[in-house]
């Protein structure tokens, strides 16, 4: 009797293998659509080589990796298990006095190995390919545009210059009625160039443009002074041909070393993370340490006494009589001058001690919120991957209970579980990122109420367990 049930899990094993390639190679390709879409504008128009987009693409199919595999193992296990018991199968395991947990276990299993290597890849692998994600679009958003005119349309590619072209001729490269904003530089003056013909050439290096221009003028800014006062002089120069040439070079895509920039908490491993939430711990510790240990605000009666006005500040006022006052240590001054004196360096020293309790308190505050952020990042390498286990013991129970296997059924089911998962963890993050709540609550409170449901559900349809029965019994 041993060897059936083995070899019937094996069976399911085989029957999840499909929908789940299937679903996540789909899933992957919609969020890599969904990645182009956001970035196309970014990608496009830049000149980029296609090496460095496909690295992109790349880098980026990390994280879409860790998002696509617990999604699809929710819809693999719907449909495996709704075919399951389509075809009557369950009916015959229970008939053969096999408890539906054996068929359950083996994905279960399955799903745990799963969730071990998604906590590995999380922290191993995630981190780097964001970071080099990261350096490359900072690289890409530092590269200027191409040299791309386009007619009616001033373009400012280039430092220090401005075009305007009435229209473009493709088929010759040829531009009619040419405006050139020359701005001023440490080498040239301010000037307007106007052309009624001109041709772009590129040289054999592709570092070097050179515009060669036909029929114009150029009316430069010249510095002119007189009787010690400045004053605006043009000078106009006619042209039959002329020529201007564009160092291309900081057009060129330039690659930067990953490892030189630095890291946040998406591009850090778990270990890494740690270190850097108990640097800021150690540090709010030492503040409000020193707060404690600080008595500069604490004024010795001897000092202020001592600190009296000399004798020969002394005026009328000086002598006048201590005033009455409802604070004890003004009353055992013996004039008035002492007493403003002392009023006036308490004050000074309770200013002074407030506005350094308020630079703590900010600073305090300001790394009590990067802990949360680190702590979130921490908590989802661990939560997401156990959401594999979470989906096997609600999508196994439910896909039974329907008892349809067709991709339509599980594909509704699993978008409603799915949604609510990805909402609890995008706004458990957002909330425990502005301390609202813990960054355990944010990112474990999805997989807690989840998991509670599919151990229930899995129960429920293993055994005769009700909760109903609880009430019965104490009848």
């Amino acid at each position: 009797m041993r060897f059936i049930p083995n070899k019937l899990q094996l069976d399911v094993l085989r029957r999840h293998l499909g929908p789940f390639v299937f679903c996540f190679f789909t899933l992957m390709f919609l969020l890599l659509m969904q990645f182009l879409i956001l970035y196309i504008d970014m990608l496009v128009g830049k000149g980029l080589p296609l090496g460095i987009i496909l690295e992109l693409i790349v880098t980026n199919l990390a994280s879409m990796v860790v998002l696509a595999v617990p999604m699809a193992v929710l819809v693999a296990c719907l449909m495996a298990y709704g075919k399951f018991t389509e075809l009557n199968e369950l009916t015959a395991i229970r008939a053969a006095g096999i408890n539906p947990f054996h068929v359950i276990t083996p994905v279960l299993t399955a799903a745990t190995l799963l969730s071990i290597f998604l906590v590995w890849f999380s922290n191993d692998v995630l981190p780097d390919a964001n970071q080099r994600a990261r350096s490359l679009f900072i690289d890409i958003r530092l590269k200027k545009p191409g040299f791309d005119l386009k007619p009616e349309e001033f373009y400012e590619g280039i430092d220090n210059y401005t075009f305007l072209v009435e229209r473009i001729t493709h088929e010759s490269d040829s531009l009619h009625d040419v405006t050139i904003f020359q701005h001023a530089t440490r080498n040239r003056k301010e000037a307007i160039i106007k052309a009624q013909k001109g041709n772009l050439n590129s040289e054999a290096d592709g570092q070097t443009l050179t515009l060669y221009l036909k029929d114009g003028s150029i009316l430069r800014k010249m510095d002119h002074r007189r009787d010690q006062k400045s004053i605006k002089v043009f000078e106009e120069t006619d042209f039959n041909r002329y020529r201007i040439s564009f160092d291309l070079s900081e057009l060129a895509f330039s690659r930067s070393n990953p490892e030189n920039r630095s890291r946040n908490d998406r591009t850090m491993d778990i270990k890494a993370m740690m270190t850097v939430v108990d640097s800021l711990q150690k540090a709010i510790v030492a503040q409000k340490q020193s707060i404690l240990d600080d008595k500069s605000h604490i004024i010795p009666y001897k000092e202020s006494t001592n600190n009296r006005i000399p004798n020969r500040a002394i005026t009328t006022d000086t002598l006048e009589k201590k005033v009455k006052s409802e604070f004890i240590a003004l009353q055992h001054l013996e004039t008035r001058s002492e007493q403003k004196h002392l009023k006036s360096n308490a004050l000074t020293f309770l200013r002074n001690y407030k506005s350094k309790l308020s630079d703590i308190a900010t600073n305090t505050e300001w790394r009590i919120s990067k802990i949360a952020q680190y702590l979130v990042e921490v908590h989802k390498k661990f939560s997401i991957p156990i959401a594999c286990i979470v989906f096997v013991l609600i999508g196994a129970p439910i896909g039974m209970y329907t008892k349809k296997g067709n991709l339509g059924y599980a594909a509704l089911i699993g978008t409603i579980f799915l949604t609510f998962y990805w909402i609890s963890i995008i706004q458990g993050e957002k909330l425990a990122d502005r301390l609202f709540i813990t960054p355990f609550t944010g990112m474990w409170f999805s997989n807690i109420l989840l998991g509670i449901i599919g151990l229930y559900l899995t129960i429920r349809f293993c055994t005769s367990f009700k909760f109903s029965n609880l009430w019965k019994n104490r009848g």
